[in-house]
């Protein structure tokens, strides 16, 4: 099988969406070995059962997905119904393994896999993580430093339920997901949904994730000054517009992750933000810009096409959160433009509560994967 095989539907009960994203998916070939699912958080509690279905009717047995806020398929979002986005694929046997849930360290699937890793030179795999298990940033980095050469993608689940994830079962509490070795080809980009405005500032003084000076200042004179007077005479109106980029040390392409501000102290001067920081590190302010990124998007796919040399099969797409509905517009606007640059592409994803890319968890972006 080349050309991947997609179902998706909402507003169904479960058994009918599989249904429905089954007759989408037509005559299953024998070969179709692997399969992605992703489910609304709605029919998280149904998610055994629709997973049991579809293994049944399919004959596949690994799987891989997670639940969201919302999902996505060919240029269409799902939100606030049950919905489910399911896509059907063949890989060589040799050249995947599951990543089974890893909750508190990765010991356990690098034993169990490790003949299999040295059959390569480097790995790229796919992740879903559990936003609400505190070592699920570590688990990346340690699985990204133990894996020779290795590429992560993926999203930390988002939901109002449970967070659940797929890796040939349904689980939650961790990590999961699947690693490719070289024999699968791929292509992989990410788009950035906020935009930085102010200069880079080093972060002279700091406790955990408060920041105290900038440029040997207090840090909070130093934000009224960047951001300008509009925005810091009624810091009350800045979250979700204002944010937090911290530039990665030896990139050249002027990557970031972005974070959010998450308190500010007026009478000591101080400003909080979601990570942990160190003294001497940099920061600048970002701001969220429909316009900006929508360019970037386009960026991205005109990067990712000229570099793929074979016809695409399939893709999976994980988008923030804070993107979809709430930048790009109501109307499914994010995927239909990117159904607009790569035709009818199969695609799955869900819209995710941080997302991977190259090892790392960012927040407010797009990382798209093309399966070659």
């Amino acid at each position: 099988m080349q050309r991947f095989l997609l179902g998706h539907g909402s507003g169904q009960p479960p058994g009918q969406l599989v249904e429905d994203c089954l007759h989408q998916i037509g005559d299953v070939p024998d070969e179709a070995n692997f399969g992605f699912i992703y489910a609304t958080d709605t029919l998280a509690s149904k998610l055994d059962d629709i997973l049991v279905a579809l293994k049944g009717r399919t004959g596949i047995e690994h799987w891989s997905g997670a639940v969201g806020l919302g999902v996505s398929a060919t240029g269409q979002e799902y939100y606030d119904q049950p919905a489910l986005s399911i896509m059907v694929a063949t890989f060589p046997e040799a050249a995947f393994r599951t990543v089974p849930l890893q909750h508190a360290d990765i010991n356990q699937f690098i034993g169990a896999t490790g003949d299999w890793l040295k059959n390569d030179e480097a790995y790229f795999g796919i992740l879903h993580g559990d936003p609400t298990n505190p070592q699920a940033p570590a688990l990346i980095s340690s699985l990204a430093m133990e894996v020779p050469n290795a590429f992560f993608v993926g999203g930390l689940t988002s939901s109002g339920a449970v967070n659940a994830q797929v890796a040939d079962t349904v689980v939650s509490g961790g990590i999961s997901g699947v690693l490719f070795s070289s024999g699968v080809p791929v292509a992989t980009g990410h788009t950035q949904g906020c935009t930085p405005f102010t200069p880079k500032r080093d972060i002279t003084a700091c406790e955990r994730n408060i920041i105290i000076e900038l440029d040997n200042r207090p840090a909070l004179d130093v934000f009224k000054e960047d951001v300008g007077e509009m925005i810091a005479k009624d810091l009350n109106r800045i979250a979700g517009y204002i944010f937090a980029g911290f530039p990665l040390p030896g990139s050249d392409t002027g990557d970031y992750m972005v974070r959010n501000l998450v308190g500010i102290d007026q009478g000591n001067r101080l400003i909080a933000v979601g990570e942990l920081l160190t003294e001497g590190s940099k920061i600048m302010f970002c701001r969220r810009d429909g316009n900006t990124a929508r360019q970037d998007l386009l960026r991205m796919l005109t990067d990712i096409k000229g570099r793929i040399n074979a016809t695409p099969k399939g893709a999976v797409y994980y988008s923030c959160t804070g993107r979809g509905r709430y930048q790009f517009g109501d109307n499914s606007e994010e995927l239909k433009l990117i159904r607009a640059e790569l035709g009818d592409l199969p695609l799955v994803g869900f819209f995710a509560n941080g997302e991977i890319f190259h090892n790392r968890l960012y927040g407010y972006t797009g990382v798209l994967t093309i399966f070659c």
